[in-house]
């Protein structure tokens, strides 16, 4: 199947005007540059009016009176997404659709262990309302104070935790969606079981806003661990970072709740641009560790990390490591990893890229990959991320004293095609946590299965015949 879409219109004056004798003055925004690009300003967008509702009333009526005109709409959120989805780049500027109004926590259920928040709240801001109730919500993510949980659902957020607690997929119970016709689908339900047909939900999240608008949504909590442990472990290569996990999930199973594979690059990077850390180790291990635990009340979270580094030490899986002794250095272990990105940024990658690939695969695809851009020329590699749930960031840079414009064109397309080659090879995604968007469309089509692609352009026009929703997200300018 094809999906051939309409010719999207331009907002006119009269459009403009039927929506200020419908809209409170203050819905409508001024267009800033921080609606018209991204954090890695890849792309410039358009944009000709920026409405924020603080209702779904609102948004209903908006998506109403947006789809009788065939005006595109590009749902926004907190701005932080890395491929795209929320700046549109077509010829005819859209409507964008800011949530950063509509922030509330509605409520908080501790004995359901469930918390309804509103589109426009930051993860911030719902990791402060569970904590209040001595609650976890424990999707992790170091945009997490202006990133918003529309955002994280609409692109099925991952982060540190994933290996213990799901992507945010997981982390969701129900939706409330203003569907492009101007519906509202009221689906916050609170039930673990729900078997009543098609799960729109799941439809929904990871839809990066292409069949509607998330208002709000019903999360999961979770007892926050009594107990914590984190470490950070020398490995001789990433084959002896599985085997650490395998030891650690043996002896403290679900406990694990992160553990990140860290190259010595990132390291480097770190000093190269003088962003303040303080270094695991006196010397820069090649391949590293950073890994966190979580227990009930009762169990020793130190003593069992103590136990693991014994036996991974013995078995010649760990050859150095360190234990946090305090919450201070804790957070010290963890701001190195959450650094790394910055660095990443500041040195200039080439291209970056989010894949997943089978856990045991991992140290394969590491070094075939990395002997692929040997063979190809002078490149440095920067792979590092989530190793419990097989999710690497696997990032290309030039050498030092050489700057990435300094490579000719195509040089960008030839390396994610590098990159992604290998991740079809080993039966992996192009796309573990960022979503599509618009930088991986093309990707999307060229590695995606028919199957599913057909399928997913026939739901695209059952729910959005018109094609309104964020046009060129996802499918690209059909």
């Amino acid at each position: 199947m094809v999906f051939v879409r309409m010719a999207l219109n331009t907002i006119t004056p009269d459009f403009l005007d039927r929506l200020r004798r419908k809209l409170a003055p203050d819905v409508f925004r001024e267009i800033t540059q921080n609606y018209l690009e991204e954090p890695r300003r890849s792309l410039h967008g358009r944009a000709a009016v920026v409405l924020a509702p603080s209702k779904a009333e609102e948004v209903s009526l908006i998506l109403k009176e947006a789809n009788k005109a065939r005006i595109g709409v590009v749902p926004y959120g907190g701005g932080t997404g890395l491929v795209g989805a929320q700046i549109y780049t077509g010829e005819t500027a859209p409507l964008v659709l800011s949530l950063e109004r509509m922030k509330a926590i509605r409520d908080v259920d501790m004995r359901g262990n469930v918390l309804v928040a509103e589109a426009g709240a930051t993860l911030h801001e719902v990791h402060e309302a569970a904590e209040a109730v001595d609650r976890l919500f424990p999707l992790s993510l170091a945009s997490e104070g202006s990133c918003q949980i529309g955002g994280n659902l609409a692109t099925n957020a991952g982060g540190i935790n994933v290996l213990r607690y799901g992507n945010m997929r997981d982390l969701c119970l129900g939706l409330e969606v203003v569907l492009p016709s101007g519906e509202i689908w009221n689906g916050l339900s609170r039930l673990r079981k729900d078997n009543t047909g098609y799960d729109l939900r799941h439809l929904l999240i990871g839809a990066e806003g292409t069949l509607g608008v998330i208002t709000a949504a019903s999360l999961k909590l979770f007892p926050r661990p009594a107990e914590t442990a984190t470490a950070a472990f020398v490995v001789p290569d990433p084959a002896a970072a599985i085997k650490l996990l395998e030891i650690s999930r043996k002896q403290a199973g679900e406990a694990v709740s992160a553990f990140e594979l860290i190259a010595g690059t990132g390291f480097t990077f770190l000093k190269a641009t003088g962003i303040d850390h303080k270094p695991f180790f006196a010397e820069t291990p090649e391949w590293s560790v950073l890994m966190d635990l979580g227990t009930s009340a009762g169990a020793n979270a130190v003593a069992l990390m103590e136990s693991i580094f014994a036996e991974a030490f013995d078995a010649g899986v760990v050859l150095d490591g360190v234990i946090a002794a305090s919450e201070r250095q804790r957070q010290d272990l963890w701001t190195v990893r959450e650094s790394i990105p910055e660095a990443n940024h500041r040195i200039g990658a080439i291209r970056s890229h989010d894949i997943s690939v089978p856990i045991a695969s991992v140290p394969e695809f590491i070094a075939k990959t990395k002997a692929k851009f040997a063979a190809d020329g002078d490149y440095r590699i920067n792979c590092f991320g989530h190793l419990g749930d097989g999710n690497l960031h696997f990032n290309v840079f030039p050498p030092e004293g050489k700057h990435r414009d300094d490579y000719p064109a195509g040089t960008k397309e030839k390396v994610q095609r590098i990159v992604h080659d290998m991740v079809a090879e080993f039966a992996g995604s192009i796309s573990a946590e960022h979503g599509i968007g618009r930088l991986k469309s093309a990707d999307l089509q060229h590695y995606g299965d028919p199957a599913k692609l057909a399928a997913m352009r026939a739901i695209k026009a059952a729910l959005d015949p018109n094609g309104i929703m964020n046009p060129g997200a996802i499918f690209g300018e059909d």
